[in-house]
């Protein structure tokens, strides 16, 4: 599903000019500014039985009780497509921004059609990032705990972990900790050889290509209408938010929609400066995880994707291995690690202070990082470092002035989607925390606990409102005027 949506939304904007690209290019990516457990609690005031869509279709229809039930799996899948598709549209949108034209015309003019030249040319050619982007989706989709368990109705390996954590039946959670974990490295192997039978390299050898300008009138509104469409579905959980956030607490009941709002939540969040501690721990700690992860990305994508050497398909392996892990796994795993001090075995007492969470995080977020920069660097062309090395450049030179400029564009898309993924992280860091370093995630938790839901969306308001600010300023997702393919 998450495929369906990102794929054709990222060859649509782009390879095609029409009114309005920029902005809806700009918006398609809206849904991965929504925390996990902030993005469930929207989709459920405004879908679930008392929610606002839901109350609004069974008063227009004049039904007694509501017209559908937002439960179960098909409930989880809605909110898993809008929340992971991004991914697809992401690293689909850099892949084509780097592929060469030359190849799609050069099938057109042996006369392929338009069909068989996307199946037999241009999707082969993005399969890394087709790869890639799956892997992502579906690794997120099995350690998934958030949805499952605020919608309910659905038992999966994840919540079922909780449940016997909670019963004391440590050794059956341990059992299903290896059974999520074998699911997900078989359909790590499976990709994996099924990206490794062909190649990707764009062979481009100048400047990206250019969007088809739509010219037909009808066609450009009709664009420019879908646009719209699609603009308002996606914007309508970050609005429910923006709702909630100005409404009166213990006002809300029966009707479609909050009958008394304030402004008393935001000044609670912002005026109060035990209220801003949250925001600042998160800002902080997902900083240092994130430029962590892209320090470690950038040398450990090229190891792997240019050196041959034993044991390399192993440590691909583990690179991914913290997606096919629940949270809550990894954060018990790293609080038993740092809780002895014995330096000799690298082990130090680092539970309950600062820098545990950044080190939950980094661990998280490391395949992010690293798929994004490897499939950007399977798509440069060996040939460029083998002319640099003709020329005299060693492998150092080479890498720093060949090969990172071409792959940092992927590389930030990645660390970037790294860092929204920190800031909203709250699995691993229910595990972990303290009052000192609690991040904006639990304090959200904490005030829709308490039943204060006007300060939970207000505190997730201006969670989506920074990280859409930091992403608009960094221009890495969806920008167009970046190294592409093999050229400059």
């Amino acid at each position: 599903m998450a495929a369906l949506i990102g794929v054709p939304l990222a060859f649509c904007f782009q390879r095609y000019e029409f009114p309005g690209r920029r902005l809806f290019a700009a918006l398609a990516t809206v849904p991965v500014l929504l925390p996990p457990l902030v993005g469930v609690v929207a989709f459920f005031f405004l879908y679930s039985d008392v929610g606002v869509i839901t109350r609004a279709a069974q008063a227009l229809l004049r039904l007694d009780e509501a017209p559908w039930r937002f439960r179960g799996v098909g409930a989880v899948l809605v909110v898993h497509a809008y929340s992971m598709y991004v991914y697809f549209y992401v690293f689909v949108s850099a892949g084509l921004a780097r592929l060469d034209e030359a190849q799609e015309e050069a099938a057109a003019t042996l006369g392929a059609g338009p069909v068989r030249k996307l199946i037999t040319v241009t999707l082969p050619l993005l399969a890394p990032a087709l790869v890639g982007a799956a892997l992502l989706v579906f690794m997120m989709s099995m350690a998934s705990f958030t949805a499952p368990y605020v919608i309910g109705e659905v038992r999966v390996l994840t919540t079922q972990l909780l449940v016997s954590r909670q019963a004391e039946q440590l050794t059956l959670m341990r059992a299903e900790t290896v059974v999520l974990t074998g699911a997900c490295l078989v359909f790590l192997f499976t990709l994996r050889r099924l990206e490794g039978r062909g190649r990707y390299v764009g062979g481009s050898k100048g400047a990206g290509g250019r969007r088809t300008v739509i010219r037909a009138g009808w066609l450009r509104w009709l664009a420019a209408g879908l646009g719209v469409v699609a603009v308002l579905i996606l914007l309508l959980p970050h609005a429910m938010l923006v709702l909630i956030g100005f409404a009166a607490d213990a006002s809300w009941t029966t009707q479609i929609l909050p009958p008394v709002y304030t402004l008393a939540n935001y000044g609670k969040v912002l005026a109060d400066p035990a209220g801003r501690v949250p925001l600042g721990n998160s800002l902080r700690m997902a900083g240092l995880a994130t430029a962590a992860n892209l320090l470690w990305a950038l040398p450990a994508a090229y190891l792997l994707g240019r050196c041959r050497f034993r044991g390399r398909g192993l440590l691909e392996g583990l690179a991914m291995l913290p997606w096919a892990i629940p949270g809550t796994v990894i954060a018990l795993g790293l609080a038993e690690l740092f809780s002895v001090h014995r330096p000799w075995c690298g082990r130090w007492v680092w539970i309950g202070t600062p820098v545990i969470l950044p080190i939950a995080w980094f661990v998280r977020n490391v395949p992010v990082a690293y798929r994004a920069t490897q499939a950007s660097l399977a798509q440069v062309d060996g040939a460029l470092e083998e002319a640099a090395a003709t020329l005299g450049a060693g492998p150092v030179r080479s890498f720093g002035t060949v090969v990172l400029p071409l792959v940092l564009p992927g590389a930030l898309a990645g660390a970037m989607l790294a860092w929204i993924a920190a800031m909203g992280e709250f699995v691993a860091s229910v595990v972990l925390y303290t009052n000192a370093n609690r991040p904006i995630a639990i304090e959200i938790w904490n005030q829709l606990r308490n039943a204060y839901f006007g300060r939970a969306a207000a505190l997730g308001v201006i969670l989506t409102v920074v990280v859409a600010v930091v992403l608009a300023g960094s221009g890495v997702v969806g920008r167009r005027d970046t190294a592409i393919g093999g050229g400059g």
